[in-house]
C-alpha cells in the first residue's frame, strides 16, 4: 500500500466463494458490482435516504479493500469475496433494480472517510437482525429514514461525528504498489521511505524491529536490519531485500496494526508521511507524491484567498503550477512554477503549521457550484440537502436566516428560509433558489467560516519575520 489520493477503480476482480476456496474469478465494472450488491442486500422499496446510506458503506468498504489491498497483499489474485462472512453479497449476473441503479450511478464515487485521515472508512455493516454487529444495522437505517435521518445524517448515528463523504473520486484502472523491482541497501527514493514508515509503525507492536531514524528515504544499515528482522519474525528469507513477498506482507501486517479494515481504525494520515520528491517536479508530472503535495496546497489554500483551488488529481496541472507560483511570489522566492527543495520545504513547513487545526476545517460543508437545476417547493435530494445545510450554517452567525430540518425535502419551512436570505442579501425574494442565489449562498457560507470559528487564525499569505508590524 502506497500512500496516495484514493481512487474509485475501474473493474474489481470478484472470486465466487471463501478466500481460500478454490472458486471462480470475475471480473465486473465497479460500477456494476457496486449496484449488484445493493441489489443483493436491501431493498429498493426502502426510504431512498436508508438506500443512500447502505449504497456509501457499501462504496466505501470496498474503495477499502483495493486502497489497502487487503487480499493481493495476502498473495491472492482478487480484490474481493462475494462472501458475506468476509466482504459484500454479491450474485453473479443477477438483475438490477431501477432504484437502486438510479442512485449508485449519481455516487459512485463519492465514499466515507474520517476526517483529517487518507483511507476510505472501512464502513462495517450487518442487518440488525438476525447479526449484529458494532457498525451499521442495515434495518436500522429503514427506521432511522422513517424518523427524518437523512443519509448522512444515518451514517454519523453509526459511524460518529468525525466522518465525511467525498465526491467525486477519480476513477483509474488498478496499478499493483510493488515498484516493480526489488528494493535494497543503497537505495533512496519515495519507496523505501514508505518501506522505512510502515516498519516504523509495525515495531509499535513488534518491538525486536529496530526503528528507523530518521525514515529519509535511504536504504541505510538500520533498514537492512529492520528488514531482517521482519522477515524473521513473518516466516520470510532474512536477507534485508524488499522483494514483492517482502512488500506485500509488510503491506498487509500494516494494514493489521493500524487495523484500516475495521471500526475503530487507526487509520492513515496525509501528514504521517514527509514524502520525499524528486529534486524539481513542474507542469506535466505525475509520479509518485503528486498527490501529497497536491493535498497541501488545497490546505494551505484554505488561508489565503488569492490562492487557486487545488484538486488532488494526481497530475502537476495548470492549476497546480499557478498555486505553486503564488506560494513562491508570496514568500519572496523566484516565480518559477517549479517545486525544487527550497519550494517543497515550504510548502511542507506551511501545512505543518496549520494541520492541527485541520479536523475544525474540514469538517466544513463541501462547496458545489450551481448544477443548473432550479430548486423549489416540491425538489428533494442531495442538493436540496447541501442547500437546507448552508442555510443552517448561516444561520450561526445571520440569524434571521432561520434554521430547518435537514430532510432533503424543500417544503414551507425551507422556502421561509431561502426568502429571508435572499431578503437579507438583496436578492430577488421568491423563494427559488437559481444562480444567483446558489452562489451567494456560497460566498455567504465561505464568510461565516472565520466566525463560527474564531480561535482559527487566518494564515497572511507570507511568512511573519522579526521588525514586522501590522
Amino acid at each position: 500500500m502506497v500512500l496516495t489520493a484514493p481512487y474509485v477503480p475501474e473493474t474489481i476482480v470478484v472470486h465466487l466463494g471463501y478466500p481460500s476456496a478454490p472458486a471462480r474469478n470475475v471480473t465486473v465494472a465497479f460500477l456494476d458490482y457496486i449496484k449488484n450488491v445493493a441489489s443483493s442486500e436491501v431493498y429498493p422499496t426502502w426510504p431512498e435516504a436508508a438506500l443512500r446510506a447502505n449504497i456509501y458503506a457499501q462504496i466505501s468498504f470496498t474503495m477499502n479493500r483495493i486502497y489497502t489491498e487487503w487480499y493481493r497483499s495476502q498473495g491472492y489474485d482478487f480484490d474481493i469475496t462475494n462472501t458475506t462472512q468476509f466482504d459484500h453479497a454479491f450474485v453473479y449476473e443477477r438483475s438490477i433494480f431501477d432504484t437502486i441503479s438510479r442512485i449508485v450511478d449519481e455516487i459512485f464515487t463519492t465514499y466515507i472517510r474520517q476526517i483529517g485521515q487518507v483511507a476510505p472508512f472501512p464502513a462495517p455493516y450487518c442487518d440488525g437482525r438476525q447479526t449484529v454487529c458494532d457498525g451499521m444495522h442495515q434495518w436500522g437505517t429503514v427506521e432511522l429514514a422513517n424518523a427524518g435521518y437523512n443519509s448522512f445524517q444515518i451514517l454519523q448515528y453509526y459511524y460518529g461525528e468525525d466522518i465525511e463523504l467525498v465526491p467525486n473520486t477519480p476513477v483509474m484502472s488498478y496499478t499493483p504498489s510493488y515498484p516493480g523491482t526489488p528494493l535494497d541497501y543503497g537505495d533512496f527514493s519515495n519507496n523505501v521511505l514508505i518501506v522505512q514508515y510502515q516498519l516504523n509503525r509495525v515495531s509499535a507492536n513488534y518491538p525486536t524491529i529496530p526503528k528507523i531514524s530518521p525514515a529519509n528515504g535511504d536504504f541505510n544499515l538500520i533498514t537492512v536490519a529492520a528488514v531482517r528482522k521482519f522477515q524473521g519474525i513473518f516466516g520470510l528469507e532474512a536477507n534485508g531485500v524488499v522483494d514483492e513477498a517482502t512488500w506485500y506482507q509488510l503491506s498487509y501486517i500494516y494494514s493489521v496494526v493500524k487495523r484500516l479494515s475495521e471500526l475503530e481504525t487507526e487509520g492513515v494520515e496525509y501528514a504521517s508521511y514527509t514524502q520525499i520528491l524528486p529534486t524539481e517536479i513542474s507542469l506535466g508530472y505525475d509520479g509518485v507524491g503528486i498527490d501529497l503535495l497536491q493535498y497541501f496546497l488545497s490546505v494551505i489554500a484554505l488561508f489565503n484567498s488569492s490562492f487557486p483551488q487545488v484538486q488532488i488529481t494526481g497530475v502537476f496541472d495548470e492549476v497546480t503550477q499557478e498555486a505553486v507560483e503564488t506560494l513562491q511570489r508570496n514568500n519572496g522566492l523566484p516565480v518559477t512554477g517549479v517545486v525544487d527543495k527550497e519550494t517543497w520545504d515550504l510548502i511542507y513547513d506551511q501545512f505543518q503549521g496549520i494541520s492541527f487545526i485541520l479536523p475544525s476545517l474540514l469538517s466544513r460543508i463541501p462547496l458545489k457550484p450551481y448544477d443548473g437545476v432550479l430548486l423549489r417547493q416540491g425538489s428533494n435530494g442531495e442538493r436540496v440537502e447541501l442547500l437546507q445545510r448552508y442555510l443552517n450554517a448561516i444561520n450561526d452567525v445571520y440569524t434571521d436566516v432561520p434554521k430547518v430540518e435537514v430532510l432533503g425535502i424543500f417544503g414551507p419551512q425551507t422556502y421561509n428560509s431561502v426568502l429571508a436570505f435572499q431578503r437579507l442579501f438583496g436578492l430577488t425574494a421568491d423563494g427559488v433558489v437559481g444562480r444567483d442565489t446558489w452562489n451567494t449562498l456560497l460566498d455567504v457560507y465561505e464568510s461565516t467560516l472565520r466566525r463560527q470559528n474564531p480561535d482559527v487564525p487566518q494564515y497572511p499569505g507570507y511568512p511573519l519575520v522579526e521588525g514586522m508590524s501590522d
